[in-house]
């Protein structure tokens, strides 16, 4: 079964991640595969308080800011049950990752690689990290935000990393069994 939950900041989307991982759960490995890159003491202190709210549910935390279909390997091939969070910080660790654009599948040079050709590289380097995912778990879960409603337009970059999300978060829901977009606490079951 694959999850989808979508949601702004503080809406509750992790906390309702969680409950649906943990209700679709019969007695596999719960992964908490978390993919914040920590930049600074703030990032520390988040990634604290989140495992401390995670303290007695079960879950097994993974760190993993980028590549991460590789963690099936770690995990030897023992189907789980796996939480990642967040598609949104994932997106952007890959995006600003210079070494997705060293090589791609063909081994081939990819420094001239530029503006479309490089989303859809990335693009297609996620997609392929979540079918991995999706095949090597019993459960998967996946939460991602909603960014797409400030009204604000951004440098070229951020409106780039805007669009990639957005084209991950529309992929994701295609191939999910259950889509969830949680709204001030309130989960809304979209699909």
């Amino acid at each position: 079964m694959m999850v989808f939950v979508y949601g702004g900041s503080g809406s509750g989307k992790s906390a309702f991640a969680e409950k649906r991982i943990s209700e679709l759960n019969n007695g596999n490995s719960l992964y908490y595969l978390a993919t914040m890159h920590v930049f600074d003491n703030e990032d520390l202190e988040r990634i604290k308080r989140h495992k401390k709210l995670r303290l007695g549910k079960g879950f097994i935390t993974l760190e993993k800011s980028k590549n991460v279909g590789d963690i099936l390997d770690e995990l030897n091939k023992e189907k789980s049950d796996i939480l990642l969070e967040c598609m949104s910080n994932l997106v952007a660790n890959e995006m600003f990752d210079e070494e997705i654009y060293k090589e791609n599948d063909a081994g081939s040079n990819n420094d001239n690689i530029i503006g479309d050709d490089k989303i859809k590289l990335i693009f297609k380097k996620i997609k392929k990290d979540i079918l991995k995912l999706k095949e090597g778990s019993e459960n998967l879960v996946i939460v991602s935000n909603n960014i797409f409603e400030d009204g604000y337009t951004y440098d070229k970059s951020v409106e780039d990393y805007k669009r990639l999300l957005g084209d991950i978060n529309r992929y994701i829901t295609m191939i999910s069994d259950e889509v969830w977009e949680v709204v001030a606490g309130i989960p809304i079951r979209v699909k």
